[in-house]
């Protein structure tokens, strides 16, 4: 079984990023180990992917199928955080990506990080004051719900 873990905070805990951007996320390793693998859930293939194993040394192992081009996996030392380089974002990418260490035969999973890959990035909302007008359009009341929501 898989528990995730405190012992491996990940940030971001959500990446909204744009098709051929790239993106990284943050693992802090808080036990000692040998190196952090990288884990991906998709949703929509409800698999769990292995990814990349990065060892201390710097060694990489990559999973079948799994692109060096794509992904990159950067250390810092004293090896306390890792961060996951994704790169040539596509929307097969969206998935929750997972840190983890093995110990004592068990795999620890980190925190968790969401990644959603869209065409277009939604626009901020605007700051600046619509026209008054007497009657109010179903835009701006819409527009205010939806600020409250989020």
């Amino acid at each position: 079984g898989f528990c995730t873990n405190l012992l491996l905070p990940q940030t971001p805990e959500h990446i909204l990023a744009q098709t051929n951007n790239k993106t990284e996320i943050l693992c802090e390793l808080k036990k000692e180990h040998t190196g952090v693998y990288w884990y991906r859930w998709s949703q929509e293939r409800q698999t769990f992917e292995f990814l990349v194993f990065s060892h201390t040394m710097g060694k990489a192992v990559y999973g079948a199928n799994i692109s060096q081009d794509k992904f990159s996996v950067h250390g810092a030392s004293p090896h306390t955080s890792y961060s996951l380089h994704i790169s040539h974002l596509h929307a097969s990418d969206n998935g929750i990506y997972y840190c983890s260490v093995s110990q004592s035969f068990q795999l620890l999973l980190g925190s968790g990080t969401r990644l959603s890959v869209v065409d277009v990035l939604p626009l901020p909302l605007k700051t600046t004051q619509a026209p008054v007008s007497k009657k109010p359009t179903q835009h701006i009341t819409k527009s205010k719900a939806a600020s409250k929501k989020g």
